[in-house]
C-alpha cells in the first residue's frame, strides 16, 4: 500500500521513495506546473470587440458630421451623424448584454470614479449617446438646425474620449499584451476608429462629399498602422499573441484591409467608385484588429510565461541599475 503522496523503490535494491507528483521544470514553466499566474479577463466576445469597434467608430463619426457641416457636405453630415448615434446605441447595447443586466450599467453611473476608467467610460458613453442620438434625431426631422449644430458639437467635444478611453480601459489591467502596449494602444484606436467613421462615409455618402472622408481615412489609417507597428516593437516577446494563429489572422487582415483601403481611396481619385471599396476595407480592417487586440489579450493573460518574463526582465534591470549606481 502505497502512502501519502509517493510509493516505494521497485526491486530489491534500496527502498527509496518515489514522488508521485512531476517534478516542476523551471525551464519548461514558468508558473507553478504552468498554470496562469492573472485570471484572464471574463468579458464576452464578440460584446467586448464589437464593443470596442463601435465606440471608435462612433467617436470619429461625430467629427466627421461637424466637419461635414462645416464644409457644406448635407449629404456626408447626414451619414455621419446617423452613423454615430447608431454606434453609441449599438456599443451600449453590447456594454449591457456584457455585463448580464442592464441595471448594472445605470448603477455605474450612480457614483464617478476617476481612478476607474470604466466608470469614467461610462459617463462619456452616456454623455455622447445623448448629443449624438439628439443630432441624428433633428438630422431626421429637420427640426431646430441651430440646435443640432451645438448637439453635433457636444457629441464631438466627447468623440475622441469614447474612442480612446477603451485603450486606457484596456492599458489599466494587468493583462500583459495589453498593459506593456498602453502607451500606443490609444493612438491605435483613434486611428482605426477614425477609419471606420470615414470608411462608413465613403460607403454611403454621395462620391461627390467624399472630401473630408477622404482625409480622415488617409490620416487614421496611417495613424493606425504605424502605431500598431512601433507597438508591436515595443512590445517584444509580449507581441507573440499578436502574430500567432487565429490572433495572427485577425491582425494581418486588420493590416492587409487598412492598406487596401489606401490603395483603392487613392485610385478612386479617378475612378470614384473605387472609393466606396475602400470604404468598406478601412471598416473591416477596423473590426478585425479590434477582434484581434481583444484576442491576443486573452492569450496572454493564459500563458504564465507573459506574465513572468517581463517581471524577471525587469528585477533584472533593477539589479544592474543598483550594482552600476553601488559601483560608482
Amino acid at each position: 500500500m502505497s502512502g501519502g503522496g509517493s510509493r516505494k523503490g521497485a526491486g530489491g535494491g534500496g527502498r527509496g521513495e518515489q514522488s508521485m507528483v512531476p517534478r516542476a521544470e523551471p525551464e519548461k514553466y514558468d508558473s507553478y506546473y504552468g498554470r496562469p499566474i492573472i485570471k484572464a479577463p471574463v468579458w464576452k466576445t464578440p460584446d467586448v470587440p464589437l464593443y470596442l469597434f463601435l465606440g471608435g467608430m462612433a467617436g470619429g463619426s461625430s467629427l466627421l458630421a461637424e466637419g461635414a457641416a462645416a464644409t457644406g457636405r448635407p449629404g456626408l453630415e447626414r451619414v455621419a451623424r446617423l452613423t454615430a448615434a447608431s454606434g453609441a446605441v449599438g456599443g451600449t447595447v453590447f456594454l449591457v448584454h456584457d455585463l448580464g443586466r442592464p441595471e448594472r450599467f445605470l448603477h455605474m453611473l450612480r457614483v464617478l470614479k476617476p481612478t476607474s476608467a470604466l466608470s469614467v467610460g461610462t459617463y462619456i458613453l452616456s454623455a455622447f449617446a445623448s448629443a449624438a442620438g439628439g443630432a441624428a434625431a433633428l438630422e431626421v426631422t429637420g427640426w431646430f438646425p441651430r440646435l443640432k449644430r451645438v448637439a453635433g458639437l457636444g457629441a464631438a467635444a466627447t468623440g475622441p474620449w469614447l474612442a480612446t478611453y477603451t485603450a486606457a480601459l484596456l492599458g489599466n489591467t494587468a493583462v500583459p499584451a495589453w498593459h506593456e502596449g498602453h502607451k500606443e494602444l490609444p493612438f491605435v484606436f483613434a486611428g482605426s476608429g477614425s477609419a471606420a467613421a470615414a470608411g462608413i462615409g465613403m460607403l454611403l455618402a454621395p462620391a461627390a462629399e467624399h472630401g473630408p472622408a477622404i482625409r480622415m481615412a488617409l490620416a487614421g489609417g496611417s495613424v493606425e498602422l504605424i502605431a500598431t507597428e512601433m507597438m508591436e516593437r515595443r512590445l517584444g516577446m509580449l507581441a507573440e499573441p499578436y502574430h500567432e494563429g487565429r490572433i495572427g489572422r485577425f491582425m494581418k487582415a486588420a493590416k492587409g484591409m487598412t492598406v487596401a483601403g489606401h490603395v483603392l481611396t487613392a485610385l478612386g481619385l479617378k475612378w470614384p467608385w473605387l472609393r466606396r471599396l475602400g470604404g468598406a476595407a478601412y471598416v473591416g480592417g477596423s473590426v478585425s484588429l479590434r477582434f484581434g487586440i481583444f484576442e491576443a489579450g486573452k492569450a496572454s493573460a493564459n500563458d504564465p510565461k507573459y506574465t513572468v518574463a517581463p517581471q524577471k526582465e525587469r528585477a533584472k534591470t533593477r539589479g544592474e541599475r543598483k550594482q552600476s549606481g553601488a559601483l560608482a
